[in-house]
């Protein structure tokens, strides 16, 4: 399928990269007339733009664009979702609670919230809906029977972004949520005077989460996540020891994350798939064991591009996320190929034959070879293409880069580390040999991760750090800092803060004569001499070019003879003489995120489309 577009002033639309949106909770249910329905959130590069009715008949399908504007923000999703007992499908995003019923196929609530999503959802004995939100511990109720709503506001705060996974009521209406990841903490909620209390000690509190569920016998149980089998019994705000617990009845509520999945119907039958790439759905039929399939439709923008790269074949790869996706795009055909792939390639880069990426989560390190056939991944199976080579958690979790190094053989990944730490790891991988080496922040510089890096020409590295910690960790570091490190030792030779303020340098890019060029919190461009570890030039780019693209692996710079820089705005020069910076061009639509060079071209995304630029020297 050709897919190019001219934009004119140099820029061309070359489409969107997966065109498949994915859910975020389904649920089977039955709609006004009794009839079997299935509701999903559906979510895109846009975040959840819509809920999506089929009927599991006939296929027949019905849209229901959102009761408020989705924000175009790509974390305005769900990430917990309730089918209520009285058959109202439930969430809370984008700091909006809202309800959908089946029945009368409509949004029947919404209301505005203190931010930001729920995490965790629950329904009370008395019908009340009940939600636990991040990131600073969020609590609001709804009552389908009045349609009373009540926001607590934030009960509970931490210096780093709480995830309240699990909420629990007993049969007094009590409210109990477990939140992590960086110390695990318990708090119960006095429905009527909304006083909120933290159960564990802090002798108690471990990395990691707290837990909840309630009991068929009307108490909630909790753990504090440990390890251990020593539970605790919760009623009326009250604690109680309970020890390990040998039989759990555990209250059916339908409820979960954003991949609950909730695949019975009322009469029985069960969901067996319900495909977004294929749209098509199957229903398998109790007793008989028949399954019915039924075609179904939806519109989306698409995925969200993670980022993309010139592979060795000539063509411009990479990886989306929701779904995970890989895609390649041939400009000599002007075609598309798209296919399923491990983890969410955050980071992608070429070496020699080879196309890396590193994913998330759990920080892989893949490699696919564009010559031979595409083999799906299987971390155990060496004939894979994209291989899996290792991974990285949890000292690195989600990648930020990826440095294909001139020596042809070593690959370095580095990013910040698992769910609720602080400080993040580095991977060198040596291609010859089939195996690495997994530095951990202590070796590096504590507290930190590496977002950007590049080989110096004696041979050492230049990496640039960020003082984000993992998701839901806690940031330590006051300021991040430039270090040079020894590529053969692996040990840090030079330390030191160079653009004072910076929590991260955003990019890094070999200039002229050995000098780098980089680029601290999206807005400070700056040309660093490693021979005396000095700045010879630092300029705010936000008055001019506003902020520079963004993404997990940003890829800002793109080198091409000339070194180009991607802002939001538009295309920029570095020009090599005096490194002042020159508008080329603006851009037609946003620049969400780099970047490569191929064929006279640099080719950029914004949202789930990819676009270049050709007037590149």
């Amino acid at each position: 399928m050709r897919a190019s577009e001219n934009l004119g002033n140099g820029f061309r639309h070359h489409g969107v990269a997966t065109d498949i949106a994915n859910h975020r909770g389904l649920v089977a249910t039955v709609d006004g007339q009794g009839r079997n329905v299935v509701l999903l959130w559906l979510y895109d590069h846009r975040g959840c733009y819509a809920l999506l009715l089929i009927d599991a008949e006939t296929g027949d399908s019905e849209q229901f664009a959102l009761p408020f504007p989705p924000g175009d923000d790509f974390n305005a999703c769900p990430f917990s979702s309730i089918l209520t007992s009285g058959n109202l499908y439930c969430s809370h995003f984008h700091s909006q609670f809202l309800a959908f019923d089946p029945a009368a196929r409509a949004f029947t609530f919404s209301h505005e919230t203190v931010p930001q999503m729920a995490m965790g959802m629950t329904e009370d004995d008395d019908g009340r809906i009940w939600a636990a939100t991040h990131p600073d511990s969020g609590v609001l109720s709804y009552d389908p029977r009045n349609r009373a709503f009540r926001d607590y506001g934030h009960v509970y705060q931490q210096n780093w972004r709480q995830y309240p996974r699990s909420v629990a009521a007993d049969s007094a209406g009590w409210i109990y949520f477990g939140i992590g990841s960086t110390a695990s903490q318990i708090i119960s909620l006095n429905p009527d005077s909304g006083a909120a209390d933290p159960i564990l000690s802090e002798d108690e509190r471990v990395h990691g989460s707290g837990h909840v569920y309630r009991d068929l016998n009307g108490k909630v149980y909790g753990h504090a996540g440990d390890g251990s089998n020593n539970w605790f019994e919760l009623y009326r705000g009250a604690r109680r020891p309970a020890g390990a617990l040998e039989d759990r009845n555990e209250k059916p509520i339908v409820t979960g994350s954003q991949g609950l999945f909730h695949r019975d119907f009322p009469d029985g039958k069960r969901i067996i798939a319900c495909d977004l790439e294929t749209r098509k759905l199957s229903v398998e039929v109790p007793d008989s064991g028949e399954v019915l399939e039924v075609d179904f439709d939806y519109t989306t923008e698409g995925a969200h591009v993670m980022g993309l790269a010139a592979a060795p074949d000539g063509t411009v790869s990479g990886g989306t996320t929701f779904p995970a996706r890989f895609f390649r795009y041939d400009p000599a055909t002007d075609t598309w190929i798209n296919r399923p792939n491990l983890g969410q390639w955050n980071t992608v880069a070429r070496q020699t034959d080879r196309f890396f990426a590193g994913a998330y989560t759990g920080g892989l390190l893949l490699e696919w070879d564009p010559a031979g056939p595409w083999v799906p991944t299987e971390k155990d199976n060496p004939g894979s293409n994209p291989r899996f080579l290792t991974e990285c958690k949890p000292a690195i979790n989600r990648p930020h880069v990826l440095l294909a190094h001139p020596d042809g053989k070593t690959v370095i990944l580095a990013g910040t580390p698992d769910y609720g730490r602080t400080g993040g790891g580095m991977l060198f991988w040596d291609r010859e040999t089939g195996s690495g080496v997994l530095l951990d922040h202590t070796e590096i510089l504590s507290d930190h991760s590496t977002m950007s890096l590049v080989a110096l020409p004696d041979g050492n590295l230049l990496g640039g750090s960020t003082t984000d910690p993992g998701t839901g960790g806690e940031r330590k570091a006051e300021e991040a800092e430039l270090y040079v490190m020894d590529a053969n030792t692996r040990r840090i030779l030079w330390r030191e803060v160079v653009v004072p303020g910076a929590q991260s340098y955003t990019d890094l890019c070999p200039g002229p004569n050995g000098l780098v060029y980089g680029v601290a919190d999206r807005e400070r461009f700056f040309v660093f001499d490693p021979e005396t570890r000095g700045i010879l030039r630092s300029e705010g780019t936000s008055e001019n070019y506003g902020l520079t693209a963004r993404q997990q692996g940003p890829r800002v710079f793109v080198a091409a003879g000339s070194v180009y820089m991607l802002f939001v705005k538009g295309i920029v020069r570095v020009n090599p003489s005096d490194h002042s910076l020159t508008l080329l061009a603006e851009s037609p639509v946003p620049i969400g995120f780099g970047g490569d060079w191929l064929n006279g071209r640099i080719y950029f995304g914004s949202g789930s489309h990819v676009y270049s630029y050709g007037e590149c020297e």
